[in-house]
């Protein structure tokens, strides 16, 4: 569409050009003759002159603004001028000026030796006909930009209908085979299994109702309470800590020193912590250390993640968050876009790359609105 546009803009700006030029010729044309017409009319000795046809050459012109000076450039008629304006000494001197700029006076040599100069400017047709193809790319831009902009729209519904769908019925085909773990646990319970195994099979069973419970509030607005984010931190670090190396090292600071509450959904939150804890992780091969800072700034609550992996490059800063991207070799690149949705669409929030040096690590942020 690009393309075509800027085809259409530059063959119309051509052929209206093309006619611009022609038409100003035509004008120049018409304006000698009026000229020739005024210096014939002047020439009252030459009895061979038609003066009904001089006079009809003169009256013809009502399109293009006239003025004829003396030798000293002193007005000696106009025509096609505002009758009101051309009273006024400074207007004719703005139109005389203007009129010079634009064409050659065409000089008059009357009867006597005197001069007369016809000062002439395009008129109001040309002038319009000059500029119609800037308005014409105006539109089409317009017309580009609405265009995009209904079709990115269009797009984003549809990426958005696709990840809703995706995950209610990833939440659907999770629960039917989740039910029968459930009452598989109560079974092992009923007939006295050890308590070592089905403790640690509860805990399983606990993670998939969670993930099952997250998947289910994606495309509905989550309610959002005010949560310690410490806390809430701090149960991710707990989870992911049990399930990774002992070579890395977690940490969390509070700037304010103080409990900082900010309006959240846990089960999605935490999924979000989680998405970047496990990027850190695989970034820093699995030794490094990650810590979490929280800044209170009166309105928002800031989070940096900042770890001590490869780092990430910084033509990728934007991209990393888009369906699709991944370094791994396995998995589908959806963690830290699903993360964006969570944090911009369900806790009005903004997650981004904050800093990142090659091989010293990255810090991501997130900002939560505490109101």
């Amino acid at each position: 569409m690009l393309i075509a546009a800027l085809l259409i803009g530059a063959a119309s700006l051509w052929y209206t050009n093309k006619l611009v030029k022609n038409l100003a010729e035509e004008e120049r044309k018409k304006i000698e003759l009026w000229a020739e017409a005024t210096k014939k009319l002047a020439d009252i000795t030459d009895v061979n002159a038609d003066l009904n046809f001089l006079s009809n050459v003169i009256g013809n012109n009502t399109t293009i603004p006239v003025i004829m000076t003396d030798g000293k450039d002193e007005l000696v008629s106009y025509r096609n001028l505002d009758s009101a304006k051309a009273r006024d000494k400074e207007y004719i001197r703005e139109q005389v000026v203007i009129m010079r700029q634009q064409h050659e006076p065409i000089e008059i040599l009357l009867p006597g030796g005197n001069k007369n100069y016809i000062l002439y400017r395009d008129s109001t047709l040309l002038v319009k006909l000059r500029y119609y193809p800037y308005f014409q790319l105006a539109v089409i831009a317009l017309f580009l930009i609405v265009s995009y902009l209904a079709f990115s729209s269009s797009r984003k519904a549809e990426q958005n209908q696709v990840w809703v769908g995706m995950a209610k019925e990833t939440a659907h085909q999770l629960g039917t085979p989740l039910s029968s773990l459930i009452a598989w646990l109560e079974f092992l319970k009923l007939k006295g299994t050890d308590t070592a195994y089905t403790s640690e099979i509860e805990k399983d069973v606990q993670r998939l109702q969670t993930i099952t419970d997250r998947f289910s509030k994606i495309g509905s607005a989550p309610a959002l309470q005010k949560e310690n984010v410490k806390d809430v931190l701090q149960h991710s670090i707990d989870y992911i800590k049990s399930r990774t190396s002992a070579r890395v090292d977690f940490s969390i600071s509070n700037s304010a020193n103080i409990p900082v509450l900010a309006p959240m959904n846990i089960p999605l939150f935490e999924w979000v912590i989680e998405n970047l804890l496990k990027n850190s992780i695989d970034a820093m091969s699995g030794s490094g250390s990650i810590k979490m800072t929280i800044t209170d700034q009166h309105q928002f609550v800031y989070i940096d993640i900042s770890d001590t992996g490869k780092g990430i490059p910084k033509s990728s800063y934007k991209t990393i968050f888009k369906p699709g991207y991944t370094t791994k070799s396995r998995g589908w690149g959806l963690g830290l876009s699903l993360s964006k949705r969570i944090i911009e669409d369900y806790h009005d929030g903004q997650i981004f790359v904050k800093s990142s040096e090659s091989n010293k690590g990255s810090t991501i942020r997130i900002v939560l609105k505490k109101i």
